[in-house]
C-alpha cells in the first residue's frame, strides 16, 4: 500500500475529537477539491510502499485503541479491505474517513466519516485541468453510494461549509439518504487551515449549528497544531 503519512495524534475533528488516534494517510484520490489541504495524498502524491503486516507492527507501537484510516481517499488504496480486516481483528476501533464515493462493500469499520463534497469543492479548470473539473464534479456526490454507507455502518456525515448559503444543498444531500441521518450525526464544520480564518467562519458555521440542530464540528488540530503535516 502506498502510505502517505503514518502519525499518532488526537482527533481533530467529528464526534471523536479529542480521542487519541493512529492515523494512516493513504495516497490517492480521485477528487480534486479546490481547498484539498493534503496535495500529498491526492492531487500531487507521495509516500512509500508498506504492508499491510508492517503497518499493524506500527499501530502496535502506540498505546491509542483507535486507527484513522483516511487519505486522499482511502477506499480507493490498494489492499484497504485486508488492512481493515488486520485491524479488526486486533481490536481496534476503525475510523474511515471517506467522501463517500466508493462502495463499501463490507470493510472492516466501526464509525464511517463520510464527508459529500459540496458544489463549493469544485476546481476550476485552470487549477488542475477541464478534465479534473468535470471528474470532480460527476463524482463528488454519489446518492446509492452514501446509502450503502449509512444503512450499514455507524456513520458520521460532514460537511465543509463556507458559507451559509451552502445549507440548502446540504439539505438536498441528506434528503436522499436512506436511512436520513439523524441530526446527531450531521457535522458542520468551517473551511479553512488558518485559525484567522477558522475563527471568524465559525462563528457563521456555530449559528448555522443553532438553527439545524446539527453538530458544530471544530478543527482542534488546527488550533493546537495550524496547518502541518503529521498532526
Amino acid at each position: 500500500m502506498l502510505i502517505s503519512e503514518f502519525f499518532y495524534s488526537v482527533q481533530g475533528e467529528g464526534l471523536l475529537a479529542g480521542v487519541p488516534s493512529v492515523f494512516i494517510r493513504t495516497s490517492g484520490c480521485n477528487l480534486r477539491c479546490r481547498w484539498c489541504d493534503t496535495p500529498y495524498a491526492s492531487s500531487e502524491p507521495e509516500g512509500e510502499q508498506q504492508t499491510v503486516e508492517e503497518i499493524v507492527e506500527r499501530v502496535r507501537e502506540y498505546p491509542a485503541r483507535h486507527v484513522v484510516l483516511t487519505g486522499g481517499e482511502p477506499m480507493l488504496a490498494k489492499g484497504i479491505r485486508e488492512l481493515a480486516a488486520a485491524l479488526q481483528e486486533a481490536r481496534y476501533h476503525i475510523t474511515i474517513e471517506t467522501a463517500g464515493t466508493i462502495e463499501p462493500d463490507g470493510v472492516a469499520c466501526d464509525l464511517a466519516s463520510l464527508s459529500p463534497k459540496l458544489a463549493d469543492s469544485t476546481p476550476d479548470a485552470e487549477q488542475f485541468g477541464e478534465g479534473w473539473s468535470k471528474r470532480h464534479e460527476e463524482c463528488r456526490i454519489q446518492p446509492e453510494v452514501l446509502d450503502a454507507w449509512a444503512a450499514a455502518y455507524s456513520c458520521q456525515f460532514k460537511f465543509v461549509v463556507s458559507e451559509s448559503g451552502e445549507m440548502g444543498e446540504i439539505e438536498e444531500i441528506l434528503q436522499r439518504i436512506r436511512p436520513r441521518p439523524e441530526p446527531g450525526q450531521v457535522l458542520l464544520m468551517p473551511e479553512g487551515t488558518d485559525s484567522g480564518v477558522l475563527q471568524e467562519r465559525s462563528q457563521m458555521v456555530a449559528e448555522l449549528c443553532k438553527e439545524t440542530g446539527y453538530r458544530f464540528c471544530p478543527r482542534l488540530h488546527i488550533d493546537l497544531y495550524g496547518d502541518t503535516k503529521g498532526t
